[in-house]
């Protein structure tokens, strides 16, 4: 009876232990169910997520963008990110400009497509401003360039890290914001080497030798000097470059009178160089000197009238011949206020106010002292007989030196 009643009771707790059992792995197969339901949604929305939006290690221009739009991180890129290089007294530094667009909605896709998953992932991703380095090394670049600013054989070294006190690399190109110091030392060079308004010593004809005695003369007109802007210019764009190089300062010269480029720049002979003319206003003559030779010497030109207003006076100084001009009509005022009006054969103009080499027919008195009281306007008035000699041997742009 008890093993009876043992064995009912042993029955009815192995139905338990399977309805248990059977009831275990339901749950199981329903969590399980769920589980697997769960994370196929969860995928799935994972996998909707990663087409609109970076992943969570995502970085551009050093902007973290994770799990953001390409629109939201557009914009933050816009807003946060560094976009301008300074080079400073030698040194650079980057900062961020805020009228400056940084990066473009369709750059920011571009970085998107390279970063995207079918489902989000941790792995990192940064993707740098390349045109910002660029710019940064260009700058470093530029900031151990060191250029040679060949003036007429006097030579400079220019050193960007110096002279170049402030640059910026904005919107993929440099821009100059301060070269103070470069136009400074250029004008510095120009004091140094230029020849306008440079007196020197000089050796001037008599008869028909060439080297006859030496004078103190002072160019006036006749010359160069540095184009401070436009050498300024040559060495910005070779410390662009980056490369160390000569300047040719033959480039960058200026020059005063009817013509605005400078004159005599790598002559010898003070600038002069071997074609001249020169006049004597105590001799009253006259020479043309050509290849270094007197070709032409003249004893009895007449120049400006020594006596009443200084305006007649021929002036004395390095000048140089304008133009040629073949029949020439020359107007002006006399001493007493009334006008003339002389046609000339020959014009050969020296001075902006008017003085020049030229024939005058009417002229009767030639004689050495003529231009004491009756000399003419300020020109150099030579004889009809004699101008075309002057004419055929005198070059446009040479120097002209009058002296008493």
């Amino acid at each position: 009876m008890n093993s009876r009643m043992e064995l009912r009771k042993k029955n009815n707790r192995s139905t338990w232990y399977i309805v248990i059992g059977c009831v275990i792995l339901v749950v199981l197969a329903a969590f399980f169910i769920i589980s697997n339901n769960n994370r196929k949604a969860a995928e799935s929305k994972a996998a909707k997520f990663a087409t609109t939006h970076f992943n969570k290690n995502v970085s551009i221009y050093g902007v973290k963008v994770s799990n953001l739009t390409v629109a939201a991180a557009t914009k933050k890129v816009n807003a946060k990110a560094k976009n301008i290089a300074t080079l400073t007294d030698g040194k650079v530094t980057t900062s961020r400009d805020g009228s400056v667009k940084t990066i473009s909605k369709s750059q920011v896709q571009t970085y998107f497509k390279k970063q995207h998953t079918e489902t989000p992932n941790s792995n990192k991703y940064s993707y740098a401003n390349t045109d910002l380095a660029n710019g940064v090394k260009k700058l470093k670049k530029m900031a151990k360039t060191v250029v040679t600013y060949d003036a007429n054989g006097t030579k400079f070294k220019l050193s960007a890290k110096t002279l170049v006190t402030k640059a910026t690399y904005k919107n993929g190109k440099v821009t100059f914001n301060d070269t103070s110091k470069l136009t400074n030392k250029l004008n510095e060079m120009g004091k140094q080497v230029k020849t306008l308004h440079k007196s020197y010593k000089f050796t001037v004809p008599s008869g028909s030798n060439v080297n006859g005695k030496t004078i103190t003369v002072t160019n006036k007109t006749y010359g160069w000097g540095i184009w401070t802007d436009k050498a300024a210019n040559y060495v910005k764009q070779a410390f662009l470059s980056g490369k160390n190089q000569t300047i040719n300062g033959a480039n960058a010269i200026y020059g005063l009178g009817y013509t605005t480029y400078g004159l005599g720049y790598g002559k010898s002979n003070h600038g002069i160089g071997d074609n001249y003319v020169v006049v004597s206003i105590n001799k009253q003559e006259l020479w043309v000197v050509k290849n270094g030779k007197v070709a032409v010497h003249l004893t009895d030109v007449v120049t400006g009238t020594l006596t009443g207003t200084s305006d007649n006076k021929t002036p004395t100084g390095v000048w140089y011949i304008h133009y040629k001009q073949r029949n020439a009509t020359l107007t002006g005022q006399n001493d007493d206020g009334s006008n003339y009006s002389s046609k000339v054969s020959y014009w050969m103009p020296f001075t902006l106010s008017g003085c020049g080499l030229h024939d005058a027919s009417w002229r009767t008195d030639w004689s050495k002292t003529a231009y004491l009281k009756g000399g003419s306007h300020g020109c150099v008035n030579i004889r009809p007989s004699e101008i075309k000699e002057v004419w055929n041997a005198v070059i446009q742009h040479e120097a002209v030196i009058v002296y008493n």
